[in-house]
């Protein structure tokens, strides 16, 4: 049997239920930003289900999709509009999911402040890894991500 290890699952399995505060209002979040501006921030998802997994959310922490302002409904789905036009440059995924979720059972990890997801998606990305395993494969560092998309992020806007 082979062995593949992802030790940066560790952080997420012993702290995702455990986090004080709101990590998109953290300072800690600083070097996975791609872009903000007064209203709503990007920033890449630090434990992504594909490479360029972004998170599009308003700066104000508001947890519902209805408690926010008109301004930041609009801006979210401006910047997002962005981030697939910067994947597609960077990346070439052949697909996207965007979405929501609101409530712990609609499978929001953070119910306290609403974002929205935009995760790249390419043919055969959905393998045997995460059904049997719990586990996926990003084939490129965290680093080097963050740096391209930004790079790509900051032409558009």
């Amino acid at each position: 049997m082979k062995r593949i290890y992802a030790p940066w699952r560790i952080e997420y399995i012993e702290c995702c239920d455990k986090q004080d505060g709101c990590f998109l209002c953290n300072p800690e979040k600083d070097n996975l930003i791609i872009f903000q501006n007064e209203l709503v921030e990007v920033v890449m998802n630090k434990y992504p289900y594909n490479p360029g997994h972004l998170l599009v959310a308003p700066r104000r922490h508001v947890g519902d999709v209805v408690e926010l302002k008109d301004q930041e409904y609009a801006e979210m789905f401006r910047l997002s509009q962005l981030c697939v036009k910067t994947l597609r440059n960077s990346m070439n995924p052949e697909g996207f999911n965007l979405g929501i979720n609101v409530g712990r059972t609609a499978g929001a990890g953070l119910e306290g402040h609403v974002h929205l997801h935009v995760v790249p998606r390419w043919n055969g990305d959905t393998n045997f890894m995460p059904v049997f395993d719990d586990v996926r494969v990003i084939p490129e560092s965290m680093q080097k991500t963050h740096a391209k998309l930004k790079e790509e992020f900051m032409k558009l806007v």
